[in-house]
């Protein structure tokens, strides 16, 4: 028995010197076929590589269809491959993963012209070089093809100034997680928070999107003054103040809108 010890030791020597291998994932044929063609044929892989899409690791295969694992049969219809997506198709596809905003898309004047000329979703936020949406996508440049700006205009300055409001709450909530106060749940509804009211944007209903952001900047203005220096409010009493704050204005919101 006492030789066994040190040899049992010495496999367990040598098996632990090897090399530990990982998973390998199987490479996404799409991006590997497309990625080394030249010319109109290659280039969206290049532009989808800088994509916000790419950075969330949502390939070809979604919009596309297909199977992005298996060479022989990556564009075979009976994997779901439909090619390059109609026009009509387009918000719906869209929609898969952003449904609330494919919701209020629809019933909006951009989703009643669809088929008719009316712009999809990416008119706007482009195919494959998907940049992260900001404020500044409302520009004459992206508006004025179609209609006049004036509109648009209203609808980005209330955007702005709602905006302004929930990173004024983001950076307090950034000085409490620094103080070491757990904000995983204030984080959560601020981040619902304001999916939620970009999507109110894309209803393109301009009375409503004025009277839901008047309640939630009213709200905000009203409550400005948490967290400032000399309230003599303890941080935890801070951190539940703005919960509740954020869970009025997300009910408010989602109330209204549906």
């Amino acid at each position: 028995m006492r030789q066994l010890v040190p040899a049992f030791l010495l496999v367990f020597a040598l098996l632990s010197a090897l090399p530990v291998t990982a998973a390998v994932t199987p490479p996404n044929v799409c991006v590997t076929c497309h990625g080394g063609l030249a010319a109109r044929l290659g280039m969206p892989v290049k532009i989808w590589k800088t994509s916000i899409h790419a950075e969330h690791g949502v390939s070809c295969n979604a919009c596309h269809g297909g199977d992005p694992m298996d060479a022989v049969n990556s564009m075979s219809q009976a994997r779901g491959f439909r090619g390059v997506p109609v026009a009509t198709e387009i918000p719906s596809i869209c929609g898969g993963c952003h449904m609330g905003i494919a919701k209020y898309h629809a019933a909006s004047p951009h989703g009643r012209a669809l088929g008719r000329g009316g712009p999809t979703c990416v008119t706007c936020h482009g195919s494959h070089g998907v940049v992260r949406a900001t404020i500044d996508q409302i520009n004459r440049k992206n508006c004025t093809p179609c209609h006049g700006f004036e509109s648009a205009l209203e609808i980005k300055n209330i955007m702005m100034k709602t905006d302004g409001m929930l990173k004024a709450i983001e950076d307090r909530i950034i000085e409490l997680k620094n103080q070491g106060i757990l904000t995983d749940t204030l984080e959560k509804r601020l981040f619902s928070l304001r999916n939620q009211s970009h999507s109110l944007f894309h209803t393109l209903n301009i009375d409503l999107i004025r009277q839901e952001s008047a309640h939630l900047q009213a709200e905000l203005e009203k409550n400005n003054s948490i967290g400032s220096t000399g309230t003599g409010l303890s941080i935890g009493t801070l951190a539940v103040g703005w919960a509740l704050i954020l869970a009025l204005l997300f009910y408010l919101i989602k109330k209204n809108i549906d």
